[in-house]
């Protein structure tokens, strides 16, 4: 039975409109419940480049600087994921995310998820759509003005 902290924790991260958009309540549920909840000191690395994530951090409160090389940084607040590409290519980060200031974070691994997966394979779908939806929507805010699609 979820707890107080955890009612908190899924309206935080259902109401983002970056994050991952297409899980239901009962999806929120099922992940909150078998997440591990991280702690981060201002400055210190959350994903490291170079190196694999082995999972995905969901972010509760506080934000987070993605330092991409040659392209300034992207800023990641609550509600919203880092660490996804490495999750899904298996291939070591991309980039450096780092938080600028405390925050607080959910972290799954990829062997918690590929098990729920396995038993909900809707959560899994739409779990991946969101993630897709996700790199579109940061790629062209990198690519820049005109990228984006117009406001609805």
């Amino acid at each position: 039975m979820p707890n107080a902290t955890q009612h908190r924790d899924v309206s935080v991260l259902s109401a983002a409109k970056g994050g991952l958009v297409y899980l239901t309540p009962n999806d929120w549920a099922l992940i909150v419940d078998k997440a591990v909840r991280m702690q981060f000191k201002a400055g210190e690395t959350i994903v490291q480049k170079g190196r694999r994530t082995h999972g995905v951090y969901l972010l509760l409160k506080g934000t987070a600087a993605v330092q991409i090389p040659s392209h300034g940084n992207l800023e990641v607040s609550a509600g919203e994921v880092c660490g996804e590409i490495s999750f899904l290519d298996e291939l070591p980060a991309t980039a450096d995310v780092m938080a600028k200031e405390g925050m607080e974070a959910y972290y799954l691994d990829r062997a918690t998820l590929r098990s729920l997966f396995e038993l909900f394979p809707h959560l899994g779908s739409r779990f991946y759509q969101s993630l897709a939806g996700i790199l579109s929507r940061r790629l062209r805010e990198l690519i820049g003005p005109g990228a984006s699609p117009s406001q609805r």
